[in-house]
């Protein structure tokens, strides 16, 4: 505001006289006897150019002052309660959101926040919810093993193999927790090693299928490969893509009674898909979005009675990406999952 009023008053006083004499010059050629009255004229009109000069400065000052601090009241006014409620989300009140603004660019920015926020909200539940599974998971097998070993010592119950076999199952399952907890930080933190290179994923997949099947009991689905005799090379870990497929068909024959699990492959341009897709229960469409995130469960109950933690799909879905690839869900509740993800071809 204020170079303008400056540029304003020195443009005018150096130029408005000049261009007044000017056309005074331009009436005496046309035959005005303008020439003894110059100088009165001249005069006249630098008294009322400061005249005019000095209202204008005072209604502009006026307008623009009262203008700026109307706008900087509202955007100061905006400002002070994002900082408010900044101060209640980092005292722990994650629930807070900020309202919408008339400012287009505090509007948003508060959307941006909010949207923090809800997934900030998100994280703290999925934290409790995993401080709650972990304590549940930890502390069966704990008191269990506690259990038998109480009454080993006491004299209650006799050495056997039986016993012993018990114990063991109940440390392979915490051994089982740890070790997923661990990879799932690995491979977030970055420090899985991946040993890219080219190779055909035709026999592993056979081999996996084979696996499967053979400790598949009679009234258990059936497990069908898809997939054509001849694959193009895909630039991959061999070990790192076998755990995807583990865990993918794991989950397919935990989450299936009856029908059909089918490990298909298909080629696309400069990629190699490959989809466990499977006849179980499905999944609802409102945990879709967030089945590959971190202790994200939707079947609460059947997981925990499963063992499980919600971490496979994690762990699965980073050693994708490690690899240049992308993994994706379509299911329907009650009709079954497809999951299916593609490594570039070599």
């Amino acid at each position: 505001m204020l170079v303008g009023i400056l540029s304003l008053v020195i443009i005018g006083k150096v130029s408005s006289p000049r261009f007044f004499v000017l056309r005074l010059e331009q009436l005496e050629g046309t035959g005005y006897r303008l020439r003894y009255a110059r100088p009165q004229l001249i005069e006249g009109f630098e008294n009322a150019w400061y005249r005019g000069t000095l209202w204008s400065l005072v209604v502009s000052t006026t307008a623009s002052g009262a203008l700026s601090y109307w706008v900087s009241r509202r955007i100061v006014l905006s400002l002070t309660q994002m900082e408010q409620i900044t101060r209640q989300i980092a005292a722990g009140q994650l629930d807070r959101r900020l309202p919408n603004s008339d400012i287009p660019e505090l509007d948003r920015l508060s959307a941006s926040f909010n949207h923090m926020t809800a997934s900030l909200e998100g994280v703290e539940q999925r934290r409790r919810e995993l401080i709650s599974d972990l304590t549940h998971e930890l502390r069966t097998p704990l008191t269990i093993v506690r259990g038998y070993l109480e009454e080993l010592a006491e004299g209650g119950i006799e050495p056997s193999a039986e016993i012993y076999l018990r114990l063991s199952t109940e440390t392979k399952r915490l051994e089982r927790l740890v070790n997923d907890l661990q990879e799932l930080s690995k491979a977030e933190a970055g420090y899985l090693a991946i040993n890219l290179q080219s190779l055909n994923i035709r026999p592993l997949l056979a081999s996996l299928v084979q696996r499967f099947a053979d400790q598949l009991h009679e009234e258990s689905p059936i497990l069908l490969l898809d997939c054509p005799p001849q694959l193009p090379l895909v630039w991959a870990d061999i070990d790192r893509t076998e755990q995807i497929l583990v865990n993918l068909l794991g989950n397919a024959l935990l989450y299936t009674i009856s029908g059909s699990i089918t490990l298909s492959a298909w080629t696309e341009t400069g990629k190699l898909w490959v989809a466990v897709t499977d006849t179980g229960i499905g999944i609802a469409s409102e945990h879709l979005p967030h089945i590959f995130e971190r202790f994200y469960r939707a079947d609460r109950s059947r997981s925990r009675h499963s063992g499980g933690t919600g971490i496979g799909l994690a762990i699965s879905r980073r050693l994708v990406e490690l690899q240049g690839g992308e993994i994706s869900v379509e299911s329907k509740f009650g009709k079954g999952s497809t999951f299916k993800f593609f490594l570039p071809v070599a």
